[in-house]
């Protein structure tokens, strides 16, 4: 560090969340006496009580500030820590992190911490005890203007998705022909997905969201999918549930903690809509199969092949989905969602690229629907839906192909 002008002996310094102050012994030992260090337990008179996320220090105060041992990846408020670093550095000063995540992705994420912050060099070493075998070193320097910007709506340069193609490249391969069978075969090939959390680290994140569009009841994917099978690398992540039908709205009271409700249906603008639940005998034979009893609910109305609704219509609010996503989330987000909205999603996918929010978005389960093969009638296809099998797999193909790592729902 010295050697590349990162410290000099002149340096103030300090070493965040060092518990027994090794890191600030070593400073003072090579010449850097104006060293401390924090931690939430003092251990004086090397370390000071303090936390990466509340920096005892007033802004401006260090030339150089050093944190080890893969902290910020253990921390629960990782954009904090990092704020507080950048606002304790004095402008052009260094600050230097030892980590343990080494794939581009994590690179990127720890990167979009440090806004106000040029990147100087990064350093894969080997690492010195059982705990980091080896060790990503980081150096980032501070530019001279102001403190990082306010988490803001990022979502129109696409350019931090480059990084995400190779996670789209391991991705399992999308079904070309159209299955006999969809209500097994998509089923079965939920076995292959290769989860983005299974593939890279996702610790340099400000929020872990995953979003149910048409969640239905709880234990429809949330409780039964999600919660149980999701690979969370230990995150807590928060869940909304987007649901337009009503009958499901109760169940959710009881999850208020767990779950966010939207009682809205995912659309392109906000606008009252019709939304139909859908009983033909298709739906009937599904229904007893399954043991819902309940219809799947759709926003536009379909007329049976008799010319009759033989549906259950009412008047739902829906917002604009894509709005929603660029007010609530950010770039720094780890955001996953579950699509399952019976036909809207030909508009809703198109809106988040118009927009630009498919950028904020990592992962997706989306389930398309097309004029499949009918499960209760053999030969026959679904009548309730225009699309095909092709339009699916170009639905699926242009979201890989902007770095989105889609998935075949069933």
């Amino acid at each position: 560090m010295i050697s590349k002008g990162y410290l000099s002996p002149n340096s103030k310094s300090l070493c965040v969340e060092a518990p027994n102050g090794h890191e600030v012994f070593a400073l003072k030992k090579i010449g850097v006496e104006d060293s401390i260090g924090i931690f939430r337990k003092a251990a004086k008179p090397l370390v000071i009580r303090g936390e990466g996320d509340r920096i005892p220090f007033d802004d401006n105060t260090f030339d150089f500030i050093f944190s080890g041992g893969a902290r910020v990846e253990m921390s629960a408020r990782p954009f904090d820590f990092a704020s507080e670093i950048v606002r304790a550095l004095k402008p052009q000063g260094f600050a230097v992190f030892h980590v343990k995540a080494n794939d581009s992705y994590s690179l990127n994420s720890f990167l979009d911490l440090f806004h106000s912050c040029k990147l100087i060099k990064v350093l894969d070493i080997d690492g010195f005890n059982p705990s980091m075998p080896y060790i990503r070193e980081i150096v980032l320097k501070k530019e001279n203007h102001g403190y990082r910007k306010k988490p803001g709506d990022d979502s129109k340069n696409c350019s931090f998705q480059a990084h995400k193609q190779e996670l789209v490249q391991k991705a399992e391969p999308l079904i070309e022909e159209e299955p006999l069978k969809p209500w097994v075969t998509l089923k079965r090939n939920i076995k292959n997905v290769k989860y983005f959390s299974s593939m890279v680290d996702i610790s340099f994140k400000n929020r872990y969201v995953y979003i149910d569009v048409g969640a239905r009841n709880y234990g429809s994917s949330i409780g039964s999918w999600f919660i149980k099978q999701y690979p969370k690398q230990n995150k807590s992540f928060h869940v909304y549930a987007i649901e337009a039908d009503k009958a499901f709205h109760k169940q959710y009271a009881s999850k208020k903690k767990a779950v966010t409700l939207l009682p809205y249906a995912a659309w392109v603008r906000n606008e009252t809509l019709s939304f139909e639940i859908n009983d033909g005998p298709a739906q009937e034979k599904v229904n007893k199969t399954k043991n819902k009893g309940r219809g799947m609910g759709r926003i536009q109305p379909v007329k049976s092949s008799r010319g009759e609704l033989n549906t259950e219509v009412n008047e739902i609010q829906g917002f604009d989905f894509a709005e929603w996503l660029k007010n609530t989330f950010t770039k720094r987000d780890f955001v996953v969602i579950k699509m399952d909205v019976e036909g809207t999603e030909f508009d809703l996918i198109p809106k988040l690229f118009e927009t630009g929010a498919i950028c904020l978005i990592d992962e997706i389960f989306l389930e398309c629907h097309y004029n499949r093969w009918q499960r209760c009638c053999p030969g026959q296809r679904s009548t309730k839906y225009k699309k095909h099998y092709r339009h699916c797999l170009e639905l699926f193909t242009s979201l890989r192909k902007s770095g989105v790592l889609v998935h075949q729902w069933w």
